[in-house]
């Protein structure tokens, strides 16, 4: 079996669709035969333009593995940019992808066009497709502008792509149960559930770091700054609420960064503090060291079927987190996480009320680690990768 392993993200990347595609990737390669081989493509890393690291263009693993990574130009995480750059990854994917006759093409997508180049590429090989569905675009996209030339304008140019996308897969991962609903017309395809989970790097923490009882407590919050967390419009209004109680500490990059900034500085507020995107080790000592672990999606309606995978690392440690949340992920939270401070996504009033209301405990959450091991996931994701191939084919 051939595989073509499509990713947008991988490592040494800093991003959730790095961390899970990678992670996915070492689980898939060892349980592969020896007359197997999968090529990966991807992109060198882009997700911050504030985060550069290298890696090669062209990385071997053995004698069947082979990682291609395109280089693409800087995007500043702004749209325009991003599909700029999303071209190139198209264009020079399917130079590489050329003859090489895969049998099974994974592709993993938060943005719908891997997904789509991955449908196309599948097409082009007669393989099977499994498709890894992170977000849904087209829902989560057209509900973000406000124009409603431009949303129908949008909504026409996805829907026929999306379609033709999803129809082609014989089977579709949904990295979260509140997609379900949405993929209930593609009947074609088998479906599974693979979530995000906890990575090693978390379960196994031995980093040693002196805590200090602080009059300030910190709320770090550590990812993306972009439209959909939203964090301009709730940060700044409850930092003002609490000067000398609380210091919000950001580490991270993203498009609306400057909307953040121009918050911060309307509200006049002195208490938020906003950092460069920090690789997970050190990220391992900031949320040792902080009192809260912060987490906000934006009020739209799409955001109310995902799960975001930074409740998983979250839950790895035994700080409260605080979550502005809805939909799924509200409902998600409530069932496997203790320790949680929820709040309805951008309700400054509500926040401040529920932190003034807490009285501070800390506890792991044993239950919670032990049903989320990224590995256990991937393990079972891998086999169902394969599964998929020998359902579909007649291989033995």
């Amino acid at each position: 079996m051939k595989i073509l392993f499509l990713t947008y993200y991988f490592e040494p990347d800093l991003c959730a669709g790095s961390f899970r595609n990678t992670s996915l990737f070492k689980a898939l390669a060892p349980r592969l035969k020896s007359t197997d081989s999968i090529d990966v493509i991807t992109t060198h890393p882009n997700r911050y333009d504030s985060y550069k690291v290298t890696a090669k263009n062209l990385e071997k693993r053995g004698e069947n593995i082979i990682i291609n990574r395109i280089l693409i130009p800087d995007h500043n995480s702004g749209l325009f940019g991003q599909i700029k750059s999303f071209r190139v990854f198209y264009k020079e994917a399917k130079k590489i992808a050329k003859d090489k006759n895969y049998d099974l093409v994974y592709a993993s997508s938060s943005r719908l066009f891997t997904a789509f180049l991955g449908a196309k590429l599948a097409k082009k090989n007669k393989a099977k497709l499994y498709l890894d569905i992170r977000d849904i675009f087209r829902e989560s996209i057209v509900e973000i502008f406000k124009n409603p030339i431009v949303k129908i304008g949008l909504d026409f140019f996805l829907k026929p792509i999306e379609n033709y996308t999803f129809k082609s897969a014989n089977h579709i991962n949904l990295v979260s149960k509140g997609f379900q609903s949405y993929f209930v017309k593609y009947k074609q395809s088998t479906y599974s559930y693979y979530t995000n989970g906890i990575d090693n790097v978390f379960l196994n923490k031995n980093i040693e770091t002196a805590i200090k009882e602080e009059k300030v407590k910190t709320i770090v919050y550590a990812g993306n700054i972009g439209e959909g967390q939203g964090l301009h419009i709730i940060l700044p209004k409850v930092a003002k609420a609490f000067p000398k109680k609380f210091k919000f500490i950001i580490y991270g990059d993203g498009g609306a960064k400057q909307k953040l900034m121009l918050a911060i500085k309307e509200e006049g507020v002195e208490n938020i503090e906003i950092k460069k995107p920090i690789n997970r080790k050190l990220l391992i000592e900031e949320y040792q060291k902080a009192d809260f672990l912060f987490l906000h999606l934006n009020k739209y309606k799409a955001f109310e079927r995902v799960l975001p995978s930074k409740l998983f690392e979250y839950g790895a440690f035994d700080k409260p987190i605080i979550a502005g949340v809805g939909g799924y992920a509200y409902e998600f939270l409530k069932e496997n996480l203790t320790n949680v401070i929820l709040f309805e996504p951008g309700n400054a009033t509500e926040f401040i009320d529920s932190l003034k209301k807490y009285k501070y405990i800390k506890g792991l959450r044993k239950a919670f680690v032990d049903n989320y091991s990224r590995e256990k996931i991937n393990i079972l994701m891998s086999q169902s990768i394969i599964s998929t191939y020998e359902n579909t084919s007649n291989r033995k």
